[in-house]
């Protein structure tokens, strides 16, 4: 018997999954009309992200790796954590001063996929995931509760630090 709880998980999953694979697949391989590792990488040196090349593969790796994780429902705590991470970074860095809406490049889009990860992280992936199929008990609310405190820790520090080194690396030696 189908669960309709469960039907609707994997329908969210694949969709909002998948949608975040491609648009890390835009920044690791530069299909879909992305920029690829070198153009976010001079994205991310514009945005203050230092070092640009490092936070250019974080963050490319958590959409690509982490929506496939999502769409598939494996490992998936993991996958939902580094989602809203990206998510957070994308409001936090771009999109917040361009106030909600999408048509302006507010935060709305960023904010809706990002919501839908910490929800799907909240709930689990469901019956019909690989996680339930292999039998990985990886979610519990502690688990998740901890990647998340883990992932907040993580961007505070990178959002703290990056304008440090950034600032050290275009000052003249003493």
């Amino acid at each position: 018997m189908l669960s309709n709880m469960d039907t609707a998980l994997l329908i969210l999953r694949i969709v909002v999954g998948l949608l975040f694979a491609g648009h890390g697949a835009q920044k690791v391989f530069g299909w879909f009309g992305g920029p690829g590792i070198a153009g976010m990488s001079g994205y991310m040196g514009q945005m203050g992200l230092y070092p640009p090349r490092f936070w250019t593969w974080a963050n490319a790796l958590a959409e690509f790796l982490g929506g496939i994780g999502l769409a598939l429902g494996l490992l998936t705590p993991l996958a939902a954590v580094a989602l809203v991470g990206s998510m957070l970074v994308a409001i936090i860095k771009v999109h917040w001063t361009k106030g909600l809406w999408n048509h302006a490049g507010g935060l709305e889009f960023p904010l809706l996929m990002g919501a839908v990860a910490f929800v799907v992280g909240l709930t689990g992936a469901g019956m019909y995931s690989l996680d339930s199929m292999l039998g990985l008990a990886l979610h519990t609310m502690t688990v998740y509760w901890i990647l998340l405190i883990l992932m907040l820790i993580t961007i505070i520090v990178a959002l703290v630090a990056t304008p440090l080194v950034s600032r050290q690396q275009h000052e003249p030696p003493a």
